[in-house]
């Protein structure tokens, strides 16, 4: 699993500016600060991969018939530059550029030492942290990635020629532009996708109950007045499709797996919030691989008796995009939800129906609790939110970032007399999600123990530079950490080399997400003194 989250650039007292340049200035100071602690990240990106416009349900999208936010894959695009085009005859090699590439301001891009990309995504910078194994090291990785652009923030600023920079992790600019916090799991391919799109979307429609990180305002400009759970609900537009930019889906078609495409699916959620709250991340997370899961053994729970096929089916929403506006504006909880066969449920009962089918799958077929601690600590702390806030939603606030902004602006309202639709409200929200810690609302609340915290900040900074240690992010980071004027390019699944000597570059591919782990190629690593070695060894160890 991994998130990428899209942050909200703002240059004050500059309303013309222009974010792209904004974004890239961001993206190119990080680089140039990590540059000059030693390291010199990759700039270009390998897109010989990347296909944006395959969709799961089992079509391709014609390229003159997409939408042009949607060509990621176009280096002619504010993006990363592209891949040098495979001449070479064999399969691992990339003939070398004969031409110097052009140094594109917005095409500012920067592969981490940690496995993780920062780079601009259209008018945004971009941190997609490395992909790890659990809920918890999301929470990390997502953590890492604000520090770094906290820092790319203070490198930017302070400079006597740089501009005023302020970045916030956000989803919405309150004048009805949305930029997105992106979840991708790994999924069996075994799984069919209309089976899997079908039976998690209630899950994904109600689990802003503990997911959402607040909003004031209605509407995809904010204007009228009200506070709701979630930021992105006023810009879910579909059930399913490809688009991400517009018409955006509570599940995505995306079918871009970037691993072996016979193996396995990457499910690209775009309907989630950006978090601040590390609980609400952890939840977010790993929830939804728990449902991932039990949709995965769907067979094999029925031969051990639980029909979690037809009870997941049962809980098929009448209106499910009209209903992820319901139980965002439902901040009682209270609200009913329509489902296909007639009956109403609550969105808190929809998602106790989850965990029930979830805790049931998991002591017919699951690890035991001693074999998999992570995921019983994600499915007890789903119970007892879920029964929180049934009963009591402010004994959540530590836990449920939109309950803890809720009741921060309840007392502002009640102390100064003031309306839902007050610009003092609205900016507070803003500065909830500054990444600068002496202005964020978020960050006093943490210091002041108002916040529950799941990582430590010695975690948190180890992981800004170095990657988990048990997916191929553990390769990608390390390789860019030792070899770093020997990378050319780099991908999730692929490292191009460009070895001194070598007649061409030389590219290896990373397709499964769970080799290239410190456990498979550490040893390697270390007994090589240049990326020349490394490949030998590669070349000569099959394991690795």
């Amino acid at each position: 699993m991994g998130i990428e989250t899209e942050y909200g650039v703002l240059a004050p007292g500059r309303p013309a500016a222009n974010p792209m340049l904004l974004s890239s200035q961001v993206v190119t100071t990080y680089r140039a600060l990590v540059a000059r602690a030693g390291a010199r990240p990759a700039a270009r990106w390998d897109y010989d991969d990347e296909d944006p416009l395959a969709d799961a349900r089992g079509f391709h999208l014609r390229r003159a018939s997409a939408h042009p936010s949607m060509l990621t894959d176009d280096p002619a695009v504010p993006a990363p530059a592209g891949p040098v085009q495979a001449t070479a005859p064999g399969p691992s090699q990339v003939a070398r550029p004969d031409v110097d590439e052009a140094d594109d301001p917005s095409a500012a891009n920067c592969i981490l030492t940690n496995g993780a990309r920062l780079y601009v995504d259209h008018a945004h910078p971009e941190y997609s942290s490395p992909e790890v194994t659990g809920p918890r090291d999301a929470v990390l990785w997502d953590v890492a990635g604000e520090r770094v652009m906290l820092a790319a923030t203070r490198s930017l600023t302070g400079s006597p020629i740089g501009p005023d920079v302020v970045l916030y992790k956000n989803n919405v600019d309150g004048k009805g532009a949305s930029y997105g916090t992106h979840e991708n799991y790994l999924v069996d391919r075994a799984l069919p996708f209309a089976v899997l799109a079908a039976l998690v979307t209630p899950f994904l429609v109600t689990r802003q109950v503990f997911a959402g990180s607040g909003r004031v305002g209605l509407g995809p400009t904010g204007d009228r007045p009200g506070f709701q759970l979630t930021q992105r609900a006023d810009y879910i537009e579909a059930e399913i499709g490809l688009e991400t930019t517009l018409r955006r889906p509570i599940v995505n078609t995306r079918d871009e797996p970037h691993a072996d495409r016979d193996r396995w699916r990457r499910l690209h959620l775009i309907l989630g919030d950006a978090n601040l709250f590390e609980v609400a991340t952890y939840l977010k997370l790993g929830t939804t691989s728990l449902v991932l899961w039990v949709l995965e053994h769907l067979d094999e729970l029925a031969e051990a008796g639980v029909p979690a096929r037809d009870e997941l089916a049962a809980l098929r929403l009448a209106d499910p995009v009209g209903d992820v506006r319901r139980v965002s504006r439902d901040i009682d909880l209270v609200g009913k939800l329509e489902l296909a066969d007639g009956r109403t449920l609550t969105a808190l009962q929809v998602q106790e129906a989850y965990t029930d089918v979830v805790a049931r799958a998991l002591a017919a077929i699951g690890p035991r609790r001693d074999d998999d601690a992570e995921t019983y600590v994600v499915l007890d702390r789903w119970r007892s939110l879920l029964e929180r806030l049934g009963t009591d939603p402010e004994s959540c606030a530590r836990e449920v970032e939109w309950v803890a902004k809720r009741r921060l602006l309840e007392g502002l309202r009640r102390r100064d007399g003031i309306d839902w639709d007050h610009p003092r409200l609205h900016a507070l929200d803003l500065q909830w999600t500054d990444v600068r810690p002496e202005r964020s609302i978020y960050h006093r609340l943490l210091a002041s123990g108002a916040v529950e915290r799941l990582v430590d900040e010695d975690a948190v900074a180890d992981a800004v530079h170095h990657p988990p240690t048990d997916t191929r992010a553990y390769f990608r980071g390390e390789v860019m950490a030792r070899y770093p004027d020997q990378v050319s390019a780099a991908s999730w699944d692929s490292v191009i080399f460009d070895v001194p000597g070598a007649a061409a570059l030389q590219r290896v591919p990373m397709l499964d997400p769970l080799r290239g782990t410190r456990a498979h190629i550490g040893s390697l690593l270390e007994a090589s003194h240049d990326a020349a070695a490394l490949l030998k060894g590669l070349r000569g160890d099959r394991s690795a």
